[in-house]
Parts: structure tokens; C-alpha cells; sequence
């Protein structure tokens, strides 16, 4: 698949057959995703890939939208060590950055994911927290519940030209 036609096919998948993930294919999602650019090229994300089926079924538990991990083979949580960064604050793009290149990676290997938010919601990062022993400089950012796909949803353009200007705030593109 060319990058641009990953980058407008890719889709949130929540549904998932019960196919497993082959070790060496996460190992190469995990691969795409550390490529990413980041701040001072500090790399300062931690990822937990998570395959316990008693873990999966219990993190919708405390994070309210996580609800398909109960079907998923997988999830990848992502987290950002802030004892690792060497501009401080900019491990949130450094792990999104992470994030969307894992996304697209998925795709690639037609897998089926989809971005959870976890940061900066303190009720979430908790819950993550406890339940996976973070330490406190470990920040859970996202967690990306990964499988082959149970749906095929529509690819849809969102380029929306209303959104671009020229120069300045104001100033249309065209």
C-alpha cells in the first residue's frame, strides 16, 4: 500500500474477528511506530502490548470508551516517559506522533485499530495506572486495540477547504 493511500483509506476499526495477531506482526507495528518523529529525537514512549484476555475484558471497566477491547486480540498501550524527554512537555506529540504511525502500520498489514483517547483525562490515566503498574513519570497517552477486521466501514474524504488559509488567520487559500 503507497503511504498517501493508507493515509486516506485508514479507518477506526472497533470490531474484530477472533483471529490472532501474529507476534511478528506486532513486532513490526511496534517497529512503524517507534519510527516516528519526536522532540529532540528523545523517543520517549514506553509501549505494553496487552494479549491477557482477562486484561482486555476488564479495561472498558475505567476507560468508558475502550469497550471493543473485549473482542480484540490485542491492544497496544502508549505511554510517554517524561525521566526520558529532553524538551519538556513534548512527549504528548512525541506519542501521538507514535500513535498514528502504528495506526497507518495497521492498516498497511490489514489489521483493523483504533485510537482511544486516555490523556488527559485523570479518571483514565488513573485506571491505567493501577492497573498495569505504572510508575508516575510513565503517562499512558492512548491505547490502540489491534485485529483483523470484523467490519469494512466507508472510506470518506474529509478535506474540507473551508478549514485553509493563506498567510493569516482570515485570509482565504483560493
Amino acid at each position: 500500500m503507497e503511504t498517501l493511500e493508507a493515509i486516506h483509506t485508514r479507518q477506526s476499526i472497533r470490531k474484530y474477528t477472533d483471529r490472532p495477531v501474529p507476534r511478528e506482526l506486532v513486532t513490526e507495528l511496534l517497529r512503524a511506530a517507534m519510527s516516528a518523529p519526536s522532540a529532540v529525537n528523545a523517543q520517549p514512549w514506553i509501549f505494553i502490548v496487552i494479549d491477557d484476555r482477562k486484561l482486555l475484558d476488564e479495561i472498558p471497566t475505567f476507560s468508558p470508551f475502550a469497550g471493543m477491547c473485549r473482542e480484540a486480540p490485542l491492544a497496544i498501550l502508549v505511554c510517554g516517559d517524561i525521566t526520558l524527554e529532553k524538551a519538556p512537555g513534548y512527549w504528548v506529540q512525541d506519542c501521538s506522533a507514535a500513535t498514528q504511525n502504528l495506526l497507518l502500520a495497521a492498516h498497511d498489514a490489514g489489521l483493523g485499530a483504533v485510537w482511544t483517547g486516555i490523556y488527559p483525562m485523570k479518571d483514565r490515566i488513573e485506571g491505567f495506572r493501577k492497573n498495569f503498574d505504572l510508575p508516575e513519570n510513565v503517562i499512558p497517552l492512548a491505547l490502540v486495540p489491534v485485529g483483523y477486521p470484523g467490519q469494512k466501514p466507508v472510506s470518506q474524504d474529509r478535506f474540507d477547504k473551508t478549514k485553509i488559509y493563506r498567510n493569516k488567520y482570515g485570509q482565504r487559500r483560493e
